[in-house]
């Protein structure tokens, strides 16, 4: 598959450092709520929710949490609307970012996500001026470590994923589908024995943008972790690919 995530060998200390249940918490609280607010609190007749829910108990986000962010999207617990809202942008070298947020004050986010754009050497782009250059698809990740290559496609065949590569971590691997297959996806490998530890729409470049320059490539992380850092985001996708030989130096 095109390269969406082959830049992450990079992260894997901030992935650790990220990996703090508080902000991984908050951000499926956040989907969970727009879901329910959109759809209604109930999963079975909710696709989206029941997506949100299950990529919750795949991080293993408390029950309560996860009732506690349904009520609140429902109307039965108080509190400030939140809105979904995406944001597109080019970063250095032309490289395409699309930040999903979720925020309780659209004018604050949109004046804050031009300003990080504009000090890290990108624009803040127009609805429409990036999304086109990519396409979107469910994401599935679990562990095995008994899975190579052949064993991994077997399975990918067998519980109709499009597509499969390695993932971040030690005997990670990420089953791609169509974006309304994934709890279809999700339920086909747990009836295979795997664990599912995480399930999110993604979305995925159609051409990765080659970088091969060190120092541009600094730029482009810099940008992307801000953007990722941000309080509201809740995803940030991007076309870039870094050069095995500037991943190395990096």
């Amino acid at each position: 598959m095109s390269g969406h995530n082959k830049w992450s060998k990079i992260k894997f200390a901030k992935a650790a450092t990220d990996a703090k249940k508080g902000k991984v918490f908050a951000r499926f609280s956040q989907e969970i709520t727009l879901a329910a607010r959109l759809g209604g609190g109930e999963s079975d007749t909710n696709p989206r929710l029941r997506v949100a829910i299950e990529g919750a108990k795949a991080a293993s986000m408390p029950k309560d949490n996860i009732e506690r962010a349904i009520k609140k999207g429902t109307g039965d617990l108080q509190g400030n609307t939140i809105q979904e809202i995406t944001y597109e942008g080019y970063g250095p070298e032309g490289t395409a970012m699309i930040v999903e947020m979720a925020t309780d004050n659209t004018n604050r986010t949109s004046s804050d996500l031009r300003t990080i754009f504009s000090k890290n050497g990108g624009n803040f782009g127009t609805p429409g001026s990036v999304s086109f250059q990519f396409d979107r698809k469910g994401e599935c990740r679990f562990i095995d470590a008994k899975l190579d290559e052949d064993s991994a496609m077997e399975l990918a065949m067998d519980c109709s994923a499009e597509e499969f590569e390695a993932g971040d971590e030690e005997s990670e691997w990420v089953f791609i589908c169509g974006p309304t297959e994934l709890p279809a996806l999700s339920h086909a490998l747990a009836d295979a024995g795997k664990n599912v530890t995480g399930m999110k729409l993604i979305y995925v470049p159609q051409t990765p943008a080659h970088i091969n320059n060190i120092d541009i490539a600094r730029k482009v992380i810099k940008l992307y972790e801000i953007l990722d850092d941000y309080n509201d985001t809740m995803n940030v996708f991007s076309n870039f690919e870094i050069d095995e030989s500037i991943i190395d130096q990096l």
